[in-house]
């Protein structure tokens, strides 16, 4: 992508609106733009990091057996009806009527109409276990939305629901969505610590919450500082192994770990002093075994083994990746932008060219240009003629993870720069070197 041809309207002052790093970021690196309160336009940078976000989180929804399904936005009121949750779900709700004045309503979350599709269509237990998901804007009309995209009225959600004929197996498919959040918080470069959680309007009796640690968290978390340290689920996790989902779960739980709504100061002082930990948390994920809680009054149920009908027992689980997008930047940002984790950046590379027009110059980053993007890199491409400060500015404050940076003096000896975003460390290499270290 060359940045003259790019829609990147970036803002040199810092948006007074903004109050944590995040959305100011967000906001002066051309990702986001507000439409109303609450609501956000995604611009085409922001929509690259977007997409790649959702792209980790459905490689390893499907790793862990979910099946990804797409569900509409506005929902019949009459499911929710059934559930016994519309009248009370809260003003949270957008409730809405259509021109033949029926209610209808712009989904929160989507346990009722799952719940519709799987009574039509699945019968025997021989169907099971079951777990769909999809990722889909909703809305929830948040009495003070703030912090940009982290708190918004409408967000993107992948929620993933399990059915089983057992609690046994309900536990066993919430151990694997339990496990697979591990791995996919952790390849976004985040260390989440999962913590006991009320349930709140979703319902159940088993609920953990995935937080990061962070200064603008919006509550307080309490835990055992252990957990920084834990290993991480391979990448060869065997998601069907009952025993071993079991063992990560309980290694992941051994350890005090809670939300404000569920902290009990008497346990969290039971641990040694210097082993407490108490910080501000972002909340990234939620998970939740709520039985029959949906099954039974919507009928849905299935023929067991022994020929009689059995309620199906449920869970959901949920992660924002419009949530996600900010908490990443709040764990990973200095004072001149953002640094994406490589498996989000925006770009790979960015190719600053700097005296665009100089012939020597723009024969080196085109053919850096071509040969990277010929293997299958995403490299920006700088090819405007604004002044060096400026260049090395806007590079910064995107987080692109690598720049290579062409100047007359280097080009004309057959070199060009490679600086690391992250740690700020430049290398001066030969072109064809620079190629081959990204192409390889």
């Amino acid at each position: 992508m060359r940045l003259s041809r790019y829609f990147m309207p970036i803002l040199k002052e810092n948006p007074k609106e903004a109050e944590i790093v995040s959305h100011r970021l967000m906001l002066r690196a051309g990702m986001i733009r507000q439409q109303s309160q609450g609501i956000y336009s995604w611009l085409p940078l922001g929509k690259r990091v977007l997409d790649k976000v959702n792209a980790v989180i459905r490689e390893e929804q499907n790793r862990a057996g979910a099946i990804e399904l797409s569900m509409p936005t506005l929902q019949s009121a009459e499911l929710w009806q059934e559930s016994g949750r519309y009248d009370a779900y809260g003003k949270e709700m957008l409730r809405i009527k259509d021109r033949q004045e029926r209610p209808m309503l712009y989904g929160p979350t989507n346990e009722e109409m799952v719940t519709d599709i799987f009574r039509a269509s699945v019968k025997s237990y021989k169907d099971l276990p079951l777990n769909l998901y999809h990722i889909q804007l909703k809305f929830r009309d948040e009495i003070r939305p703030r912090f940009g995209t982290m708190r918004s009225r409408e967000f993107m959600m992948k929620d993933a629901y399990s059915f089983d004929l057992t609690r046994e197996a309900a536990e066993h498919s919430y151990n694997k969505m339990f496990a697979a959040y591990l791995r996919t918080f952790d390849r976004l470069g985040l260390r989440a610590i999962p913590m006991r959680a009320d349930t709140g309007p979703i319902g159940g009796n088993l609920s953990h919450e995935f937080i990061i640690l962070a200064d603008t968290g919006e509550s307080e978390v309490f835990c055992h500082k252990d957990f920084v340290g834990f290993d991480i689920p391979g990448e060869r996790t065997d998601f069907d192994s009952v025993e071993g989902l079991q063992a990560i779960f309980d290694k992941w739980t051994s350890l005090y770990a809670a939300t404000s709504e569920m902290h009990d100061e008497a346990a969290f002082n039971a641990i040694p002093e210097g082993e407490r930990l108490s910080a501000r948390g972002i909340e990234v994920g939620h998970i939740f075994y709520f039985g029959t809680k949906y099954s039974e009054p919507m009928g849905a149920k299935v023929q067991g083994p022994d020929g009689k009908e059995h309620f199906v027992h449920m869970g959901s689980y949920g992660i924002g990746p419009t949530r996600l997008v900010p908490a990443i930047i709040e764990a990973s940002h200095d004072d001149n932008g953002i640094i994406w984790p490589a498996s989000v950046a925006p770009f790979d590379v960015v190719v600053i060219n700097m005296k665009a027009g100089d012939e020597a110059c723009d024969d080196t980053c085109e053919l850096i240009y071509a040969a990277l993007t010929k293997a299958g890199k995403d490299v920006l491409y700088d090819d405007t003629d604004d002044r060096a400060g400026t260049k090395f500015a806007t590079a910064d404050l995107i987080g692109v993870p690598v720049q290579i940076i062409a100047g007359p003096r280097a080009v004309a000896n057959g070199e060009v720069e490679v600086k690391d975003r992250k740690t700020g460390a430049r290398e001066t290499m030969t072109i064809e070197a620079a190629i081959n270290r990204f192409v390889a």
